[in-house]
């Protein structure tokens, strides 16, 4: 049954190596577990049932694509998109995590609408390759920065405004010691190194001063004793809390209008760089670099997206750790359907990811920016007219603690060099039309600015 609905001898694969696949993608990915409820509780909602609320939209979105689509693709809550929605939409802009949802809601809306029409494309081919790139970079270096802070590897200085922490203290020297650890099996290619790590570094934080706090606390709160069972915690803080009183005021509108714009551009990004990526080592591609049933991943990751909306969780998007599983052979949906599963069973151990302190994760973020910094290799420093609007995107980003805000620097500065170099026609209509808003936001120009 399983060979016949997921055409595995098409796809010259067997129903063992795909839970084999499946199994590699969730090792590699598994950290989003811990890493998402980290990130998200920074704005005041309940972490444990963050947990939940992670493996319910991951396994759920993932289910989705794999029956739409039959590619081993996995999704989850994206990284950077949750920094946006964390630091950035509800801590520097000071917006309530119900509101950010609707935001997330919106623009899951959005991107089901352009997905079905011809529109998602000329947004993707409004942004300069170049930029699409320095995003990508710009947002795995303010991952990097905010698990070095995170764990107080840096710490905020009044003259130099950061600086470098206590490299004795514990959690320091904890994230420290974890970082070169999952450096090491990031670089021999062990399978899961990213959870190895975490899971190593949460042991060894049991036997280093001060870098547990409340572990112990943790697991006794969510431990059954009575019936030794460790339960799901419920995802009823979060589920379907989201508000939309950004629609009700034109000021609060055109203020949620470039957030929206960004979330669209990010997971847009996320997904088709993810898509081709993936497509690329399986062998999908045909002849003309084109994939076959790409209507149906546009339609079911944009549906994804807007579920995220609903479950409580920033948007959720497709993980380049798929190409961990594809490497492992993987080539049909039934690997995404194991990576579900076992994102489902791991509700289970929700006390014991409790337990993991933030110098553990801290690791992970860390590593999760390199891999994003990598494909800076891709941009044309030796054209400074190129060079230029992507390195302010790649610096303006983590400097600013604003994602939005990096994209908005770059974009403008693209445009009016495009303009001023006899390259105008470099920049379609559309990327004048998201610069032009930009740069009304940024000068305070009513209704792009309130307050």
């Amino acid at each position: 049954m399983l060979s016949r609905f997921f055409k595995l001898r098409e796809n010259n694969t067997t129903v063992s190596r795909e839970l084999q696949a499946g199994l590699t993608t969730f090792a590699a990915m598994a950290y989003v577990l811990a890493v998402n409820p980290s990130i998200l509780s920074a704005t005041g909602m309940d972490k444990p049932a963050l947990v939940t609320i992670t493996a319910l939209s991951a396994a759920t979105a993932t289910i989705l694509v794999a029956l739409l689509t039959n590619y081993p693709l996995a999704f989850a809550p994206g990284m950077g998109i949750n920094a946006m929605f964390a630091y950035s939409i509800c801590g520097a802009m000071g917006t309530p995590w119900q509101e950010a949802l609707g935001m997330v809601f919106c623009n899951g809306i959005v991107f089901f609408i352009l997905s079905v029409t011809k529109v998602r494309m000329l947004i993707m081919q409004a942004i300069p390759y170049s930029m699409k790139i320095a995003i990508t970079c710009g947002i795995g270096l303010f991952i990097a920065f905010i698990g070095l802070k995170n764990a107080g590897v840096i710490v905020p200085n009044p003259d130099t405004y950061v600086a470098a922490g206590n490299f004795a203290s514990g959690p320091v020297a904890l994230c420290l010691g974890g970082l070169m650890l999952t450096v090491i099996l990031v670089a021999k290619r062990v399978p899961g190194a990213i959870v190895i790590g975490i899971i190593a570094t949460t042991v060894a934080g049991a036997f280093v001063p001060g870098a547990v706090v409340d572990g112990k606390a943790v697991m006794v709160t969510h431990l059954d004793v009575a019936g030794a069972r460790w339960l799901p915690v419920s995802p009823g803080p979060h589920f379907l809390k989201l508000t939309f009183g950004f629609l009700m005021d034109w000021g609060a509108f055109f203020k949620a209008l470039p957030v929206i714009l960004t979330l669209l551009i990010i997971a847009m990004f996320d997904n088709i760089g993810t898509l081709i990526g993936v497509a690329k080592r399986a062998g999908f591609l045909d002849k003309d670099g084109n994939l076959p049933r790409i209507g149906r991943v546009f339609a079911a990751d944009s549906t994804a997206a807007t579920l995220s909306a609903l479950f409580g969780t920033s948007t959720v998007v497709s993980y380049v750790e798929s190409a961990s599983g594809v490497e492992a052979g993987g080539r049909t949906g039934l690997t995404s359907i194991t990576v579900a599963v076992l994102m489902l069973l791991a509700l289970f151990l929700t006390p014991l990811i409790l337990c993991i302190p933030m110098a553990a994760t801290a690791p992970a973020l860390i590593i999760v920016g390199v891999f994003m910094l990598q494909s800076v290799v891709e941009i044309k420093m030796d054209d400074f007219i190129t060079a230029a609007p992507a390195v302010l995107t790649i610096i303006s980003i983590p400097l600013t603690s604003s994602i939005a805000e990096g994209i908005g620097i770059g974009m403008v500065s693209a445009v009016l060099l495009a303009l001023f170099t006899g390259r105008a026609r470099s920049i379609t209509f559309v990327g004048y039309a998201i610069a032009v808003m930009f740069f009304l936001k940024f000068f305070h120009f009513p209704p792009f600015h309130q307050g």
